[in-house]
């Protein structure tokens, strides 16, 4: 047998694991195979920090794998193409029974393992990546919702009844055990680049950060979480986002800590539970449809609409160079760290396909050349969430004032100043738009505005129309 880790780099809740571990005999030293394709992750848009992220979950996983006597393979393969050949030829030369793998839900992902089965590599799939088994939430006409509120209703009531799979950590094995098996070597680490060294790995979040954060910030969650200058919010995406730790281990640790979670909607803790239950809503749409793979609008009438798309106004979006502090500071905070807060990413996804037009491929893939968190069924779903183009968007004529939300979710321009420092000496009355301010005082360190706010939102209502 072989065990295939993809999008599940953890030990902890693997399903693809748990039975690999159930097929072995204890006293053999089992193997499994990681790939690392660089040119395949550069074709999805991968960023050089979500790469980094990854090969350091990687090395950790190579040594936790090895008290449970796995030898972890590193094997560096261009793309999905060089996958298949290389499983294939493997699975020949040591006449391999099952390859063992958790699903992964992109159409590309799909496609790879159709063409594995397809070419004799037998390989064996589990899911790991959802707390709710995707297609068993179904509406009464036995199809998929294409409304969250609903969705939303059934899946917690599908959890109320059925509960949902969780395993735990596998037992590692004894010192005694270990020696028996002529100890198994690490394989060579893969180099690092540092990018993502100020995220720490996942079992350091497990055992600090996750409870740290249900004891303190949940109860107060839906009341900050909107504010950019306060850590108010998990930082548990980039986690999820490459397997690293599993949604169903959060939500058993969470019904431990509240255990009515699932019929207290009306709790202030459910706020968060509701943003799982989002993650859970949106990967449900690519399993259900595909075509969001392949850069298709959810709702079929934007299919063919004629965006102006100005080169240079976008790329002024993306060197946060508009003339509104809250969307610069928030670009400033993609570029600088791999990551933007959420409030955030739904204010500068508006800006772009509202304010200046330009077709919501466009920041999505950029979105995805920059996160340590990108994940293409949660960063398609909020950008055409934005755009108005996607399942249960918000409706076309709502258009976020950028200038309302800085004074509402920054009032003293806390971030902005952290990212912006050319306005830090601006009082706080000012700096969500400040070129009044700074026409009067002749002062010139800021650019600027790229649009003007009430033209360009009746510019996107006409557009839109």
């Amino acid at each position: 047998m072989l065990l295939w880790f993809r999008n599940d780099i953890r030990i902890h809740d693997n399903p693809a694991l748990a039975y690999f571990l159930e097929q072995q005999q204890a006293s053999e030293t089992a193997k499994a195979i990681f790939f690392v394709s660089e040119k395949q992750w550069l074709a999805h848009d991968w960023s050089a920090i979500k790469i980094d992220f990854i090969k350091r979950h990687v090395n950790a996983l190579a040594e936790q794998l090895l008290a449970l006597n796995i030898v972890l393979e590193v094997v560096h393969c261009d793309d999905f193409a060089a996958q298949i050949e290389y499983l294939k030829n493997y699975c020949h030369q040591h006449s391999v029974s099952e390859v063992v793998a958790n699903k992964e839900i992109e159409f590309n992902e799909n496609q790879r393992d159709k063409s594995c089965l397809e070419q004799g590599v037998p390989l064996r799939m589990f899911e790991s990546d959802v707390i709710v088994k995707k297609g068993s939430v179904l509406n009464k006409s036995g199809e998929m919702y294409k409304v969250f509120t609903p969705y939303k209703r059934a899946w917690l009531t599908y959890v109320k009844q059925y509960g949902f799979s969780y395993l735990g950590k596998p037992r590692p094995l004894t010192e005694k055990e270990l020696n028996v098996n002529n100890s198994p070597k690490l394989p060579k680490p893969l180099t690092c680049s540092g990018a993502s060294d100020a995220w720490p790995l996942a079992a350091e979040v497990e055992q600090h950060v996750i409870p740290q954060f249900y004891q303190e910030k949940v109860a107060s969650y839906g009341e900050k979480r909107d504010f950019p200058a306060i850590k108010a919010t998990s930082g548990l995406s980039p986690y999820l986002a490459i397997g690293a730790i599993s949604p169903r281990y959060l939500l058993q640790l969470y019904i431990q800590r509240f255990p009515d979670i699932l019929v207290a909607s009306d709790s202030p803790e459910f706020t968060w539970l509701n943003e799982l239950i989002w993650r859970e809503f949106y990967r449900n749409l690519v399993f259900h449809q595909q075509d969001l793979s392949k850069h298709k609008c959810f709702n079929p009438k934007y299919h063919n609409v004629k965006w102006p798309n100005s080169p240079e106004l976008f790329q002024a979006w993306c060197e946060g160079k508009t003339g509104y502090p809250l969307v610069d500071a928030a670009m400033r905070q993609l570029n600088q760290t791999g990551w933007m807060h959420n409030r955030l990413r739904m204010v500068v996804a508006s800006f772009l396909t509202k304010h200046l037009l330009i077709d919501w491929r466009w920041g999505e893939k950029y979105f995805m050349q920059q996160l340590i968190d990108g994940d293409l069924a949660a960063n398609n779903g909020g950008w055409q969430w934005a755009a108005s183009t996607g399942c249960d968007a918000q409706p076309y004529f709502r258009v976020f004032n950028p200038i309302r939300q800085s004074e509402r979710f920054d009032p003293k321009g806390e971030f902005i100043r952290k990212y912006l420092p050319e306005l830090a000496e601006l009082p706080d009355k000012e700096i969500h738009f400040p070129h009044i301010y700074l026409a009067k005082n002749n002062l010139k360190n800021y650019w600027p505005a790229i649009v003007d706010h009430k033209q360009a939102r009746l510019a996107a209502l006409d557009f839109y129309r």
